[in-house]
């Protein structure tokens, strides 16, 4: 009894400690690749593998184990990756963008508190399975296997009134979906798919949005849960915009157009403001880590100057120079000077 007990406080341990712990299985032959644990904030970006989202990276072990822990995660749920880097580290910054063929990873939902892991699948697949201590973690897999069924409707009569009645079911089965799960961040996922301007979806979004009242509610329940986050922010923009977009391809009387036109221009000088305003907070950021003088380094190598160059502006030796260099690649977790521009880009 004494023992179980012990077993039980093990197990939940990391959830009293307010600690997170994600790990899993992968096949032994990953053994030394790096792999990393992205935070998504921006539901835009949860398609493919930014830089600028990693916040660990971690190694395969000989057998094919991983894990992250910590307790610096948000309390509250997010979206997080976790990406399998199957690329040599000498490729380049190439495979952080997702373009790299043996790179593989996991969307899914957690906080600081969970307990998550990732078994091979029946089918010995990796990150295909989630076990978490979060009911909330795998709805982006569900998601996607919706998403999935949706593409096999598509593929057999792909005439306009099929597409038409396809398109009423999965919109409303998706919706249903999301708000049946409790959980705002999967409806944005669902959002961020349905409203997407490559998506044949997207003119059928469209005209929904000036229809069905779920997107109001999907707004209402984003405030009430997050009402701080950026994603609530930006998806109010974000329809917003859309809803002037709708009315704008409609007839209007001449006057109304250039109302419409005045609206329209505003919230797309909000939303781009919003965007620059953040990109100029995550610069502002990286710089503070930095020494004045690793700064003025950065400045000059933005410029394309190079280490002799540097050197004799700073009035130091070619040496100090790239002691400084090696420094700011491990403080800004980068390799390359390309990374570095990527990193500072405007």
């Amino acid at each position: 009894m004494r023992f179980f007990f012990l077993s039980l406080f093990l197990i939940q341990a990391p959830v009293l400690l307010g600690q997170y712990h994600f790990s899993g299985q992968v096949s032994a032959e990953n053994n030394g690749n790096s792999i990393y644990l992205s935070l998504v904030e921006d539901y835009r970006k949860s398609g493919r593998v930014y830089l600028d989202q990693i916040v660990q990276k971690s190694e395969v072990d000989s057998l094919g184990h991983f894990s992250f822990e910590g307790n610096n995660l948000n309390d509250q749920n997010r979206i997080y990756r976790i990406h399998l880097d199957g690329c040599s580290d000498n490729t380049g910054g190439n495979h952080f963008l997702g373009r790299c063929n043996n790179s593989k990873n996991v969307l899914f939902i957690a906080n600081n508190k969970d307990t998550v892991g990732f078994p091979t699948s029946f089918e010995d697949q990796s990150l295909c399975t989630i076990s978490s201590t979060n009911p909330k973690s795998d709805l982006l897999l569900e998601i996607d296997g919706l998403k999935e069924h949706m593409a096999y409707d598509f593929a057999d009569y792909p005439s306009e009134a099929k597409k038409k009645l396809n398109l009423d079911k999965w919109f409303l089965a998706l919706h249903n979906f999301g708000k049946e799960a409790n959980e705002p961040l999967a409806e944005l996922y669902i959002y961020d798919f349905l409203s997407d301007k490559r998506n044949e979806t997207f003119r059928f979004y469209l005209d929904d949005l000036t229809s069905n009242d779920y997107y109001e509610d999907l707004s209402a329940r984003l405030k009430n849960t997050y009402p701080q986050a950026e994603f609530t922010q930006q998806y109010q923009a974000e329809i917003t915009t859309d809803e002037d977009l709708a009315s704008f391809s409609r007839p209007q009387s001449s006057k109304w157009n250039r109302t419409i036109i005045a609206l329209l221009a505003v919230s797309l000088l909000g939303n781009i403001a919003f965007f620059f305003g953040k990109r100029k907070n995550n610069t502002s950021q990286l710089l503070d880590k930095l020494t004045p003088q690793e700064q003025k380094i950065v400045d000059l190598i933005l410029q394309n100057k190079t280490n002799k160059e540097i050197a004799n502006e700073l009035f130091v030796s070619v040496s100090t120079i790239k002691t400084h260099i090696n420094n700011l690649y491990k403080k800004l977790d980068i390799t390359s000077r390309e990374e570095m521009a990527l990193r500072f880009k405007k």
